[in-house]
């Protein structure tokens, strides 16, 4: 291996010209830095200099190994400048992919207590199908994944499924939407237009199967994978649409819709997935702390219509 002292010595001679020279830039004396570059020169086995007068100039050997010194020596200067300006509390990095069928406020709720911390977090937030995100997090591109499923069996990714809550559903129908005949709810969104999540979504089959058990048709006139275009579609007056039941108050707040049912018998499911059996992050043990006991209450009763 390359002695970076011999290397730098090496390095001074050639950008002041002399052995002498370099001597004073390095307060040595002029034996001790020609030793060295004697040693170096031993080692590289090809002579570095050749005398011209009383000037060294570098052979063809001591060119190429300049080039690469003068990189060397480069980069540690800029190393050294780096680490003197970096402010004095570093942020922690958290990188997180979210699903794109994850609906977006439920991503903030779940993602803001990382933000709370003592420590300061930096967080790179990618949004990117279910697929493509264990991808990376396989390779430690991303520190979690949040989805609206578990990892699928038939993803060869080394990774574990941590449960962060699970809720039922609620129905909303923009403000000025005529209600809808046929009596009550359920039974009122037979024939209603729908707004449906695409079959790309986990929530898709249980809410399919929910209106084949109660004999309920209604007239589906768009699906969609992103859930916000979905509820922009239904403030819009196009048809009902559906949200998980803990972003209810929120949905009729920001959307001005009004909520015309709910039922806990069609269930969503958010899950964190991370290549940890045992979470350590201190974001993501804030994130599964904050979901659990404050955003999907586990343990506690969900109020059920239906």
């Amino acid at each position: 291996m390359v002695n970076y002292k011999h290397l730098h010595y090496f390095w001074m001679v050639a950008r002041e010209g002399s052995i002498a020279k370099a001597s004073e830039r390095l307060h040595l004396t002029p034996q001790t830095i020609s030793g060295q570059l004697t040693l170096l020169e031993e080692q590289l086995g090809n002579a570095l200099f050749t005398r011209v007068g009383r000037n060294l100039e570098l052979t063809e050997t001591g060119r190429l190994v300049l080039s690469y010194a003068e990189e060397i020596f480069s980069l540690g200067s800029e190393l050294e400048e780096t680490l003197r300006n970096l402010p004095e509390k570093r942020s922690l990095g958290f990188r997180v992919g979210v699903a794109d069928v994850v609906p977006k406020s439920i991503a903030y709720r779940l993602l803001a207590p990382a933000l709370n911390l003592p420590e300061p977090v930096r967080i790179l937030c990618r949004e990117e199908n279910l697929d493509m995100l264990l991808g990376e997090l396989a390779v430690h591109h991303l520190d979690l994944v949040i989805a609206d499923r578990p990892m699928p069996p038939s993803v060869s990714v080394r990774a574990y499924n941590h449960l962060l809550g699970e809720c039922g559903i609620s129905f909303f129908a923009a403000a000025e939407q005529p209600e809808a005949r046929g009596g009550g709810f359920p039974q009122a969104l037979n024939g209603t237009p729908m707004l449906l999540p695409s079959e790309n979504t986990a929530v898709r089959s249980g809410l399919v199967s929910w209106f084949d058990k109660r004999r309920i048709h209604p007239c589906i006139v768009a699906e969609f994978d992103d859930s916000a275009l979905m509820k922009a579609f239904g403030q819009a007056g196009s048809g009902v649409f559906i949200a998980p039941m803990v972003i209810e108050a929120e949905v009729k707040r920001q959307y001005g819709v009004r909520c015309i049912g709910r039922t806990d018998d069609v269930v969503e499911h958010f899950y964190a997935i991370s290549v940890e059996r045992k979470i350590s992050h201190p974001a993501v043990v804030a994130i599964m702390a904050s979901a659990r006991e404050e955003l999907f209450c586990i343990n506690k009763p969900v109020k059920q219509t239906s």
